[in-house]
Formats: structure tokens, C-alpha cells, sequence
């Protein structure tokens, strides 16, 4: 509460000038803010669809004002994108709407670059609108807002990406529109001069691209510092791509997981080791809870799929962000979840969710029927501000504890360590080691590129500190990529391998 009391005069003016805007800060206090399910998360605000003039929302992303520090959510809608001023995070400003460019769509993205919002839909002939958001600098009342400028290489799309580093602008699932020939994968635009967009080039090796990140390298691969590379979810597989010649990208490498059925968005640690994930579809198609994938990208031309997480609920996951330690996912019906990087960061060790703020209480259910869709957390401020499809915007404040170099005892209860398969790749066999912070039953099973289930290594019972040695036998099996998933009571691990002859 300290935080906001130097802004009561803001507040208050905030709340004369519009009449809808009131103070809304409910703490998280034994597991509910208000009638919302929450964990280390409190409600600071909100804003209704109804308060935006709208009946459904999609994406969400954030810009802070250079020059006044104001920080402002820019929420996808049905019909348009919303402006809102979370600057008083307890009194959210709705400050108007830009119009969509030509139909109301379910899909809408937005990303932010040089003080301009590039904002592209899945409706017919939409392309991209710019939209100079310094308009929104000093106002106080809704309006109806008009795009800047109009880049129109394109038709309809699914997603944008912005590498701000470059200035260049990344449109997948594209299609139409006077630069065509992309085949829905990497559009690559330059937008260094915001309001006049110039096509760059394609990456269409691999046809349809659902999202992707773009960022200028610097992580433990020496090979490629200093080049540009995406990050690209295409299924059935991540995609590393080098796009530092726009003329002429070069695909680096593919990286396969068990049980795949919808590669669907992600995002680079922050030291660039490790690409953590989600499968929209895969909760449907299999039946088990949340999954959150991480990967091994350390390096980029033989990147692996290391392991995955089980979250505690069943919904379908869609948009993640990774901040520092923590990684802020929203996962439709179960809502903003916040899982812990640190022992991932500090020594390759497992992930685990530590926070939440369900927007959705009716159920945590897989499936595409109400829920978050998005979320921004890089505000300096720490709000995190999430999209709800029927609830509009929520303005967050997790309660989270230590920082991205904190040290982690690998030894704790609740914590394993296996090793990597050795030898890898193996004609014959291969082996590898776990040892448990704690006694607990654990199975250890081997699966193939289909999910399907080839060999059980192991079920029962091992103690704390005890070192388990597993050996996989693959003489009687064709060669290919398997994955060894080893789960216990709370965590799994996969260890990805490669059968040569």
C-alpha cells in the first residue's frame, strides 16, 4: 500500500475525471482476492469488457512512456485494441479504442516498438496498423483513435514478433496482401522508420509458423554472437532460425519433444541457455495436466528437448513470458501461473509453479472456453497486467521471492538431479543417474517421437539420497529419438536420445 501513497492525488483525480474507475486493491488472503482462486498474487484493478466497449478479449502487451514514466496496457479486442493508463494500478484509465482495420476477429496481436504499437489480426485484409502512442500522453478521457499508418504486405495474420534490438518485425501465419509469398512462416518487415514499414524477406522453408521470438544472440553458443536468431514455434517442432541476412535466412536446427500436438509459443531465458514452452493441444489430446516444456539451447546447432512440467491443473496453456527467474504464463481457464526458473538458471535443475491468480473460477478444465489469453510482465513497477477473454484486463501484483542469481540448494527436499544419458547418441545402450532430495515412488519409462510408451525401466520407491543407475536397452528397436521421462511425486524429468545403427 506504501508503494501507491505518494499518487493519492493522481488517484483521485483519476477517479473524478472517469466516473468507472474506482480503486479495486484486494489482497490475496487465504487463497482468494475477492472471488478470484489466487496464490502470492493480489488484485490491484480491473477493467471490464463492458468499460472498453467490447464483448471479447484476446492479446495484451505493455509501453511505458519515455518521458513521463506512465505505463499503459494495450488490450486486444474483438473490435480493436484498447488503451488503458495502469499508471495508478489500484485505478486503471480506459483511454479509448483504435478501431479494427477491417473486421472484428477473435485473434488480435500487439507488439510495441520506438514509442509505436504494430498491432495485426486474423481478420481479411487486415495487415498491419501503426499506431503512435505518444497520442496517449496527458489524456484523460475516452476517445476513438485512428491508426497512424498502415503496412498492407500482408492480408491476415496470426502473430507478430519485434526484435527491438534491430528494429525489425517478425508476422507469421500470414497470408495475402501485396507481399505473399511467405507460405505463413517468417515475414520479415523493417520498421526502423515506425510509420513507413518496408517488406524485408520470408522464411518459408517450413511453411506455418504459430509465434516466434527474434533476439540478437549473446548466450553460451560462441558460434553465433552477435547474429539474429528466432526462436519459432512450428510444428510439430521448435525451429531455430538465423535471419541475419533477411535476404537469405539459414535454418539451424529442429528440436522434437514426446507427445506433441500443437507447438505453440515460447520463450528464451534470460541468459539464452534454455527455450521454455507450451503445446496448446496436447492437454486435449493426451489427457494430462498443464505441460510446460523446457529446452536446451545451449547448442543451437544440436539443441535437445531436456524436460517438462506437470502443472497442478488441467487447462490448456497458451501465452508465456519469461522475467528474471520466473516464467508468467497464462493458461486459459486456470489463469496467470508464475513457475520458478531459479534451480533451472542455476544449475539445470527442475522448474515448479510457486504463484497464481486463476481470472477464470468457474473451472480449471482443458479447452479453449474462457481464460486468460496473455499477459505483460515487464513493467519496472512489477504489476503484471493479464487478458481475460470474458473478464478483460486484470492489473496484478505477484508477491514473489528472491532474484534471477539467488543460489539453489540442489539438495533440498523436493529436488532431483539426473544426469544426461551417456553415451548419446548409442548404438546399443545407455545409461544414466538419479538422486533424490527426499524418498518418494518413481517411474522411469522410455517413449517414442509419437508418445508412444516402448519401455518401462523402472516403478517404486527410492530414498533421499540415494543414486539410482537406469540403463536403456535399445537393441531390439529402430533407430530414431527417444525420450526416457523419469516422474516422481513432484516433478518430471525427460531425457531426450538418439539410437544411431
Amino acid at each position: 500500500m506504501n508503494r501507491f501513497a505518494s499518487a493519492c492525488s493522481l488517484l483521485l483525480l483519476a477517479l473524478l475525471l472517469v466516473p468507472n474507475a474506482t480503486a479495486q486493491q484486494v489482497a490475496c488472503v487465504n487463497g482468494f482476492a475477492d472471488s478470484f482462486p489466487c496464490a502470492s498474487v493480489d488484485l490491484l484493478g480491473r477493467v471490464t469488457l463492458p468499460q472498453m466497449n467490447a464483448s471479447y478479449a484476446n492479446d495484451i502487451w505493455g509501453w511505458t512512456d519515455p518521458t513521463t514514466g506512465n505505463e499503459y496496457a494495450l488490450v486486444g479486442l474483438g473490435n480493436g485494441t484498447a488503451f488503458v493508463d495502469v499508471s495508478i494500478p489500484t485505478s486503471p484509465v480506459y483511454l479509448g479504442t483504435l478501431p479494427t482495420h477491417t473486421q472484428t476477429s477473435t485473434w488480435r496481436d500487439i507488439k510495441v516498438y520506438a514509442d509505436h504499437a504494430f498491432i495485426v489480426s486474423e481478420a481479411s485484409n487486415h495487415g498491419v496498423q501503426v499506431f503512435d502512442l505518444t497520442q496517449l500522453r496527458g489524456m484523460t478521457s475516452p476517445t476513438t483513435f485512428s491508426e497512424t499508418a498502415h503496412y498492407d504486405g500482408i492480408g491476415s495474420s496470426h502473430n507478430i514478433a519485434i526484435n527491438e534490438e534491430t528494429g525489425f518485425a517478425y508476422i507469421v501465419g500470414a497470408g495475402g496482401g501485396s507481399e505473399s509469398g511467405c507460405s505463413g512462416g517468417l515475414h520479415m518487415v523493417d520498421i526502423q522508420d515506425p510509420e513507413n514499414p518496408t517488406f524485408a524477406g520470408c522464411f518459408s522453408q517450413d511453411g506455418y509458423i504459430h509465434d516466434v521470438q527474434c533476439v540478437v544472440y549473446d548466450g553460451p553458443d560462441t558460434d553465433y554472437t552477435g547474429s539474429e536468431i528466432c526462436m519459432a514455434a512450428n510444428d510439430p517442432v521448435v525451429t531455430i532460425v538465423d535471419v541475419t541476412d533477411k535476404s537469405n535466412p539459414v535454418q539451424v536446427s529442429q528440436i522434437p519433444y514426446p507427445n506433441d500436438a500443437y507447438t505453440h509459443q515460447g520463450w528464451l531465458t534470460e541468459d539464452q541457455r534454455y527455450f521454455i514452452a507450451n503445446d496448446e493441444i496436447d492437454e486435449l489430446n493426451f489427457g494430462f495436466n498443464t505441460r510446460t516444456l523446457v529446452f536446451d539451447v545451449s547448442d543451437l546447432d544440436s539443441p535437445e528437448f531436456l524436460r517438462e512440467y506437470f502443472h497442478p491443473t488441467a487447462s490448456t496453456d497458451h501465452n508465456l513470458y519469461v522475467k528474471g527467474r520466473y516464467a508468467y504464463q497464462s493458461n486459459y481457464t486456470s489463469g496467470l501461473r508464475i513457475v520458478d526458473l531459479g534451480r533451472l538458471i542455476s544449475g539445470g535443475g527442475p522448474v515448479v509453479e510457486i504463484a497464481s491468480f486463476d481470472t477464470y473460477p468457474p473451472n480449471d478444465a482443458s479447452g479453449f472456453g474462457g481464460g486468460s489469453w496473455s499477459n505483460y510482465p515487464y513493467f519496472e513497477s512489477g504489476i503484471v497486467i493479464v487478458s481475460d477473454q470474458g473478464g478483460g484486463l486484470f492489473v496484478l501484483e505477484p508477491q514473489l521471492p528472491g532474484n534471477p542469481t539467488d543460489a539453489v540448494d540442489t539438495t533440498a527436499p523436493g529436488t532431483f538431479a539426473l544426469t544426461q544419458a551417456y553415451p548419446n547418441p548409442f548404438t546399443d545402450r545407455t545409461q544414466f543417474e538419479l538422486t533424490l532430495g527426499d524418498t518418494q515412488d518413481v517411474d522411469v519409462a522410455v517413449f517414442d517421437v509419437l508418445g508412444r510408451r516402448v519401455a518401462d525401466l523402472f516403478h517404486g520407491t527410492l530414498g533421499a539420497g540415494q543414486q539410482r543407475s537406469f540403463v536403456f536397452d535399445g537393441s531390439a528397436l529402430p533407430a530414431g529419438l527417444y525420450f526416457v521421462r523419469v516422474t516422481g511425486e513432484g516433478f518430471s524429468e525427460t531425457r531426450q536420445v538418439a539410437l544411431t545403427r
